[in-house]
């Protein structure tokens, strides 16, 4: 009896712990969308980190014919090597990518409420063709964390996420040349 009591209360206290957790995690959900929701993006920096990012670079370290090349002309360990590294380096750019595709998702949607319909157009076109880089960004992190993990499959490239950034760069220029009208709709955190 005396045992069935202690597994009992054992029971209990792993609940409660579980329910603490719980709650625990729920208070840093609900605090990180609520912070997300009310801070500003920086329109120059966004258009900075995503200028910034080396798409040709990217393009060669997900380019099958490249691992091919190397596949063919490295031993198996060495290409192991070389492909975990790649995968490392084209994961960094793909989170990037993402990153800087979520703030310019915060850019169109502040220019989709201005009174100029240009802006708004081109906020609208921005914010969807950065929503489907985000979308594309977790999706190859997915792909290229499998290479890593497993480099001897025979990787496919991701030519997707490179049309799609360009297409997102096109978009975002465009509405640059009306950044002056933007440029009032979004700021930057400390303003």
């Amino acid at each position: 009896m005396e045992q069935g009591a202690s597994t009992l209360s054992q029971a209990l206290i792993a609940a409660w712990i579980l329910v603490a957790v719980a709650f625990f995690a729920l208070v840093i959900l609900v605090y990180v969308a609520i912070r997300n929701r009310t801070r500003r993006v920086d329109l120059e920096k966004a258009v900075q980190a995503f200028r910034s990012l080396d798409i040709e670079a990217f393009r060669n370290l997900v380019d099958s014919a490249e691992e091919a090349f190397l596949r063919n002309n490295l031993s198996p360990k060495k290409f192991r090597e070389i492909k975990r590294q790649r995968a490392w380096a084209a994961l960094i750019y793909a989170w990037e990518a993402g990153r800087a595709a979520a703030a310019l998702a915060k850019i169109g949607q502040a220019a989709q409420r201005s009174s100029d319909p240009k802006i708004a157009a081109s906020g609208v076109q921005v914010a969807e063709n950065a929503f489907r880089l985000r979308l594309q960004t977790i999706g190859a992190c997915l792909h290229l964390l499998t290479e890593i993990l497993w480099p001897d499959l025979q990787g496919r490239s991701l030519p997707p996420l490179v049309d799609q950034y360009e297409r997102t760069a096109e978009t975002l220029f465009r509405l640059g040349r009306f950044s002056s009208g933007v440029h009032g709709l979004v700021r930057s955190k400390s303003a």
